[in-house]
């Protein structure tokens, strides 16, 4: 018969490797994420192209037709849509960007690659289907399993009886002040 310390360990280490890669991906993923303001994480600039375009800023708010079959002028990659601010002109597609001062008619269009394997983990960091988010709980629960499992290990001076419980609850109060400080 396997000991109730054992089976914690073999849940443990069983669950650990199971779920590794899901748990590195996610912590670079979340880490690129926090500083999503300071670099795009998910793509990089391949080349950027000076344009020009004479544009009616009266038919471009009335007709989104209009910004389609001009954004045709730029690219060929798929249109996704545009957004006037101002006097700038945004025109989204699949793998690139267009920005175009409408009183000047100059711009820039920038074509865009995702980081290999980055851009990857960051997508599923984000991603909302119903099986990745069924998948994803399974993944949370594990990892409840995972750390209930660690903690239950420890014996002796290290068990959650002894400091454990202190250490544990340090780490509770700790984003529970973040939160209240924010």
């Amino acid at each position: 018969m396997v000991k109730k310390h054992n089976r914690y360990r073999l849940l443990h280490l069983n669950l650990g490797f199971f779920f590794a890669g899901l748990i590195l991906s996610f912590a670079i993923s979340g880490i690129l994420l926090n500083h999503r303001e300071d670099f795009n994480s998910q793509t990089y600039v391949v080349r950027s192209e000076s344009i020009h375009a004479d544009i009616d800023k009266s038919l471009l708010e009335q007709s989104e037709s209009y910004g389609k079959e001009l954004s045709k002028l730029f690219t060929q990659c798929e249109f996704r849509g545009y957004r006037l601010d101002g006097d700038e002109l945004r025109i989204y597609y699949s793998d690139a960007f267009a920005f175009i001062d409408i009183v000047s008619g100059e711009g820039t269009i920038e074509y865009f690659q995702k980081i290999p394997v980055v851009g990857q983990m960051i997508f599923l960091h984000q991603l909302t289907k119903k099986t990745w988010v069924y998948y994803s709980d399974i993944f949370a629960l594990a990892l409840i399993v995972i750390t209930l499992s660690g903690v239950l290990m420890a014996k002796g001076r290290y068990s959650i009886k002894n400091r454990g419980w202190s250490l544990i609850l340090a780490g509770l109060i700790f984003p529970i002040l973040i939160l209240l400080i924010i």
